[in-house]
C-alpha cells in the first residue's frame, strides 16, 4: 500500500540481517527485503543491518549473498558498497565489488 500511495521511491534503505525464522515479526529475511523494495516500487535498494556484528545464527555474509541472489532473480537494483565507501545517489547503477568474498 505504501508503494502504491507514496511511490515510486528513488532509494529505499531496508534492514537485511540478523534474522532468524523465530524472529520473523521483527527482522526480514533477505528475500523479504528484496520483495519489500519491489513492493515499495523502489528504483534502488540499499540493504543495511548486516555485516557489522553477529546477533543471529547465520554467517555474517549470508544476508548479502542471499539478497544479491534474490535481487538478480527479481530484477531489483541493489547497491552494496564496502562499509565506508561513498555512493553517488545520482549514479546508483555503479557496479560494486562483492567485497565480502575477499574477507574470510
Amino acid at each position: 500500500m505504501i508503494g502504491e500511495q507514496y511511490g515510486p521511491f528513488d532509494l529505499v534503505v531496508l534492514e537485511c540481517g540478523q534474522y532468524n525464522e523465530y524472529w520473523n515479526a521483527i527482522h526480514m529475511m533477505p528475500e523479504q527485503t528484496v520483495r519489500a523494495a519491489a513492493d515499495l516500487r523502489a528504483s534502488v535498494l540499499f540493504p543495511v543491518h548486516w555485516g557489522k556484528f553477529t546477533l543471529s545464527l547465520h554467517a555474517w555474509d549470508e544476508p548479502i549473498i542471499r539478497a544479491v541472489a534474490e535481487a538478480k532473480r527479481k530484477g531489483v537494483v541493489l547497491i552494496h558498497p564496502l562499509i565506508g565507501e561513498k555512493v553517488l545517489l545520482s549514479a546508483p547503477d555503479v557496479r560494486f565489488s562483492a567485497w565480502w568474498e575477499s574477507i574470510k
